[in-house]
């Protein structure tokens, strides 16, 4: 198949991370492109483009006017399969109606029409579904997709909590993720004020538009801010307890990383972690409640829940690459029925 993602975000984050590992995942087989906006680096220069496999094609169109761009590559490249990611590249795909079949994963919510009109969608949590009651395309129930990670050495490990500040013996907590109001850690730094703990540090690893905020609120705590770390994936086999203190989380890809380190779980009543922590063990706690919040960690503190190991297996790479093959064939073969032979000249500019 001829595989075109599309994605019109900057930085690398959650989708950024599931979009780059599905593109290098299916050119193992197919021939893959992926469409990005010029600015798709942060502020802090990282972009998707760093974790890509050198056999995806990366496209590069207008900022502020892809649509011309988007048209003129969907006629010349001739994609079988067309996979949207977030609102703007979706909006700009069912706008083109492209002659051949389209797919959007909702990494998030139906945030605008141009997500029915696609000929699939790819819902990651069952919550998604309440939006979908007038949707009359396919809907496939695929998993976030999950690379397991390596275990580390003993000594890799030390850097890391050396990293963190936290000493010997002491309880390092751990979040990792965009430094911005829906990711609530303000939250969790005055929950980690109130409680008041004992030989324990907060790291957080990440950035974003509130780290300067967030270290004011910090000040005088034992919180270190690491920012953005390509390394980020290491430093959950580090954490004593991981925290994700979101006020919005659609899923919370970093819950499962936590997981697959085996390190203990606590988040906020959201609507991916209460699905996921329905399934596999973890602690939840109230939305914006800082009180909760401090409570939990005092309990959690006081009787660290041990490390586990969890069957992850629905969520690996190998596993949901498979099943979104199949929905990418499905989609083609039902359009393929629906329009007959299709010209690629009804793309225009």
């Amino acid at each position: 198949m001829r595989i075109l993602h599309t994605l019109f975000s900057s930085g690398f984050a959650g989708t950024e991370r599931a979009t780059a590992e599905m593109c290098n995942a299916l050119c193992d087989s197919h021939e893959v492109a992926l469409a990005l906006r010029r600015a798709h680096r942060s502020r802090a220069g990282v972009s998707i483009v760093d974790h890509l496999d050198p056999r995806v094609q990366v496209r590069e169109l207008g900022d502020w006017f892809p649509a011309p761009g988007l048209a003129r590559l969907v006629r010349e490249w001739r994609p079988d399969v067309i996979h949207t990611h977030l609102r703007k590249s979706t909006r700009l795909v069912a706008r083109l109606r492209p002659p051949c079949a389209t797919v959007a994963t909702l990494h998030m919510w139906v945030n605008g029409p141009h997500f029915l009109q696609m000929d699939g969608l790819i819902v990651i949590a069952q919550w998604q579904k309440k939006d979908l009651a007038d949707y009359r395309g396919r809907v496939f129930d695929i998993n976030e997709s999950l690379l397991p990670h390596p275990r580390l050495e003993a000594a890799r490990i030390a850097q890391l909590r050396a990293d963190c500040g936290a000493a010997p013996g002491e309880l390092l907590i751990g979040g990792v993720g965009r430094l911005a109001h829906s990711k609530g850690f303000d939250v969790l730094i005055r929950g980690f004020r109130e409680a008041a703990l004992p030989r324990a540090r907060l790291a957080l690893i990440g950035d974003g538009r509130e780290r300067a905020e967030l270290e004011k609120l910090a000040a005088g705590l034992p919180v270190r801010f690491l920012g953005f770390r390509a390394d980020a994936k290491d430093f959950y086999q580090a954490f004593d307890l991981f925290v994700s203190p979101s006020r919005s989380e659609p899923l919370g890809r970093v819950l499962f990383e936590a997981l697959d380190a085996g390190v203990p779980v606590l988040a906020t009543l959201t609507q991916g972690p209460a699905e996921i922590l329905a399934r596999y063990p973890g602690r939840l706690v109230p939305i914006d409640d800082v009180g909760a919040m401090a409570g939990a960690l005092r309990e959690l503190a006081a009787a660290p829940p041990p490390r586990t190991t969890h069957d992850l297996s629905p969520y690996h790479l190998e596993n949901v690459r498979r099943e979104t093959e199949a929905a990418y064939r499905e989609l083609m073969q039902h359009r393929e029925k629906r329009d007959g032979t299709a010209s690629l000249e009804e793309c225009e500019e």
